[in-house]
């Protein structure tokens, strides 16, 4: 189990069976895991499916490009530049606690292969990174609305277990906050390096809308419903 140094608070959405699988979806900055908890019953997931869904909380943090405002952020933000966007120390430190995360399910039962790495924004840069630098493969990785931490560059350190495992990438075509081009250059740099990623962008700002949550819910269930 993690330690209390790494252990994130979260919330946790059971199944109505014995879970045999998860999804651990990381939320965006100044948000928290109850931003995204709601969206369970809108992926059209079947009644008797058997999927734990964990939404953790990531720590308080000050952020720099927003004046040092202390906020739940993964990292911390330095500039707007893509290239030294995400202090990678920050980076580092969450990614251990995503392990945890992880780590704690897999103690629980479920299988690495039956876990999908989800996150939006921040949380999305935390699911590639942390994802692929895993050491077990997972179900799927997948990063809506995000970039990669140094911009068309993959993280050092990438570990072959999950050379292989399915990517999943969305982005909105009038994001102002992470730009488009960002999203796809970081999809760019993954398939120029082997990795299977389903690329997709959609009318809409820096969010999630319905038409794509059912999308998600159709790739979840092909991971973890086989």
């Amino acid at each position: 189990m993690p330690s209390a140094s790494t252990a994130l608070e979260r919330i946790t959405i059971e199944p109505t069976t014995a879970a045999t699988a998860c999804v651990i979806w990381l939320h965006g900055l100044g948000d928290s895991g109850a931003g995204f908890a709601p969206v369970v019953p809108l992926l059209g997931l079947p009644q008797n499916h058997s999927i734990r869904f964990v939404f953790p909380h990531a720590p308080e943090q000050a952020v720099t490009i927003n004046g040092g405002y202390i906020m739940r952020s993964w990292y911390d933000i330095k500039s707007m530049d893509l290239h030294d966007r995400a202090d990678i120390n920050g980076v580092l430190a969450s990614e251990i606690a995503v392990k945890a995360l992880i780590n704690e399910q897999i103690e629980a039962g479920i299988a690495a292969e039956n876990i999908i790495l989800a996150g939006f924004s921040q949380g999305g840069v935390m699911s590639l990174f942390s994802g692929l630098r895993f050491e077990h493969k997972l179900a799927g990785i997948m990063a809506l609305s995000c970039y990669l931490p140094a911009g068309e560059s993959l993280p050092d350190d990438l570990h072959s277990a999950n050379a292989q495992t399915e990517l999943l990438q969305h982005h909105g075509e009038q994001d102002e906050v992470v730009p488009l081009f960002a999203g796809k250059m970081a999809f760019d740099a993954l398939t120029k390096a082997g990795y299977t990623s389903t690329w997709k962008t959609y009318p809409m700002p820096h969010s999630v809308i319905p038409e794509q949550l059912t999308e998600i819910g159709a790739w979840i269930s092909s991971k973890l419903m086989r």
